[in-house]
């Protein structure tokens, strides 16, 4: 394992370029085993996760070219087996997204407990929901095993959340489905909707998409398509906040505007400087202040991607800020980290917590816990005095590809250092 030695209080400025939506790369890339012809990605983020569901598939039969680049070709004449390797599957969430395709494909899929950020706080309950309303069965196995006896089968049916990845699943498993499905309650990110689009290219019937409904009708054969992804409004927010938060100015070019309004808007209350038109988003130096209250919500609400970051820039902001996830609690947890770094926090509770700036934070150790609050910790030891270390880098560098030479472009003074504490 690396570590991220940051020496802070250097002004970030300079432009970077973000690459495809890490939320959209892995369920399109799932989607190719739905068929046997070629399928082609690219503007494919160069990170961590996109490289274990790659190999994932690989085990599972197909061959995929371009593996760490951003363009990928991926065919799959025959799905070889209905168990993705365990090892794998235990270091990606988004392994699940696997369910529908090897139903599909195989009319069994046996996946072990996936893993990834917070694995025991997010359940499959949703994703298990839809696959039995079109016909999967539950197996008495070990892990996720499920059959589908007679196929899978439209249905018309009601998600119990707006799940994303519980869409997405059942989005994949209705586009081999016999039949009409009618998905209610479906989740209305971009990321869900780019997979409608991706497809609707690969000859499946489907209307609703950007709404909670889902209309979708399966061809008798999926064909293979072409498809470049969506820049990534996270990482394009990520980036943001780590010049604002340097006091430094940033280009970030590659995400589209209506994604980049939905997560300018907190920032903005929070008297950041900032404009964005169809590929850019600007940040320029700022006089920061409370924004009162800044809450998550589903799409178009505030992604809960993005509030660690907007949490550390409220220690840089005058007055009092409540940040409330009302989405993943342990997020927040990891940030009670700050506090040892002199920001002012208190911790309501687990979806709650009150940060009181500006405070000058000098370094420290700090522990990466999921990727987003390791990004957040990042840019607080950035801003920092003195000398931090961050780690384990590789939890960060599953959702942000070339980070340490992305970082050192904009002017950080940064190292990576193996774990046996050598650069």
């Amino acid at each position: 394992m690396a570590t991220l030695r940051i020496e802070g209080g250097k002004r970030l400025s300079g432009c970077v370029a973000v690459e495809g939506n890490k939320n959209s790369a892995l369920p399109l890339l799932a989607a190719c085993l739905l068929t046997d012809e070629d399928c082609v990605l690219t503007n494919v983020p160069k990170i961590r996760d996109v490289e274990v569901l790659a190999q994932l598939m690989t085990g599972l039969g197909a061959t995929i070219d371009g593996i760490g680049t951003t363009t990928l070709r991926v065919k799959c004449l025959d799905v070889t087996t209905d168990r993705p390797d365990p090892a794998l599957v235990g270091k990606l969430r988004g392994s699940v997204l696997l369910l529908g395709p090897l139903l599909a494909r195989r009319g069994s899929a046996r996946l072990a407990p996936p893993g990834g950020d917070f694995p025991t706080r997010r359940t499959l309950s949703t994703h298990l929901q839809a696959l039995a309303a079109m016909g999967a069965v539950l197996l008495d196995e070990p892990g996720h095993a499920l059959e589908v006896p007679w196929g899978l089968a439209g249905a018309s049916f009601y998600l119990d959340e707006a799940s994303v990845t519980g869409t997405e699943t059942a989005l994949l498993a209705a586009a081999a489905a016999k039949g009409h499905t009618e998905i209610r309650h479906a989740a209305m990110e971009p990321h869900v909707v780019e997979l409608c689009r991706f497809l609707r290219g690969m000859g499946v019937g489907i209307a609703g998409e950007g709404t909670s409904t889902l209309r979708i009708d399966a061809p008798q054969r999926l064909r293979g398509t072409s498809h470049r992804l969506d820049g990534d409004y996270v990482e394009a927010g990520s980036w943001g906040v780590v010049a604002a938060i340097t006091g430094g100015e940033i280009e970030v070019t590659g995400a589209r505007a209506g994604d980049m309004e939905v997560v300018a808007a907190p920032l903005r209350k929070m008297g950041l400087k900032c404009s964005w038109d169809d590929n850019r988003f600007i940040v320029e130096p700022s006089a920061l202040a409370a924004a009162r209250r800044i809450t998550t919500g589903l799409w178009p609400g505030f992604p809960s991607d993005m509030i660690s970051l907007v949490t550390v820039l409220a220690t840089q902001a005058d007055g009092r800020t409540l940040v409330h996830d009302w989405m993943y609690e342990l997020r927040l947890f990891a940030l009670e980290q700050l506090s040892g770094m002199g920001a002012d926090l208190f911790l309501c509770d687990p979806h709650r917590i009150i940060v009181s700036g500006a405070s000058r934070l000098r370094g420290k150790p700090l522990d990466t816990r999921d990727i987003r609050s390791g990004m957040a910790l990042i840019a607080a030891a950035l801003a920092a005095d003195g000398e931090s270390h961050v780690g384990p880098l590789e939890t960060v560098e599953r959702g942000y590809g070339s980070l340490v030479e992305r970082l050192q472009s904009l002017g950080a003074n940064v190292e990576r250092m193996e774990s046996a504490g050598h650069p």
